[in-house]
């Protein structure tokens, strides 16, 4: 069983950075895909990055490519999530998610592992 824990939100304005951390313990080895989702009250969890172990496939939506940045320190067990140049439509919750398939997911309910939450709200 995987458990997974984010670090780093907070409240910031608009053009802002901020670097979210997420770290997975309860077994030996990272999990094959680890993910950053986002969830606005009300809407479904919305795929923001995702990343292989070995990084070899990352992906974007375009609604961040450009201004988030994912990456991942295998050694620790560790996902980081890069935001850059904030937006108020950025606020949400963002969850850490990780999986052991073999295959890049896109969809939430695909995720075996999730994290609580982090809180992110940019200011205008």
């Amino acid at each position: 069983q995987v458990q997974l824990i984010e670090f780093g939100g907070g409240l910031v304005q608009a053009g802002d950075s901020l670097r979210l951390s997420c770290t997975a313990s309860g077994r030996t080895g990272s999990p094959y895909i680890m993910s950053w989702f986002r969830q606005l009250p009300g809407k479904e969890r919305e795929l923001v990055a995702s990343s292989t172990r070995d990084g070899a496939n990352i992906l974007y939506p375009a609604s961040v490519r450009g201004r988030f940045t994912i990456s991942r320190d295998s050694a620790k067990n560790t996902v980081y999530l890069q935001m850059d140049s904030l937006q108020p439509e950025d606020t949400a919750i963002y969850y850490c998610a990780a999986d052991d398939a073999k295959v890049v997911l896109t969809a939430a309910r695909s995720y075996d592992y999730w994290g609580p939450g982090t809180q992110v709200t940019v200011s205008s």
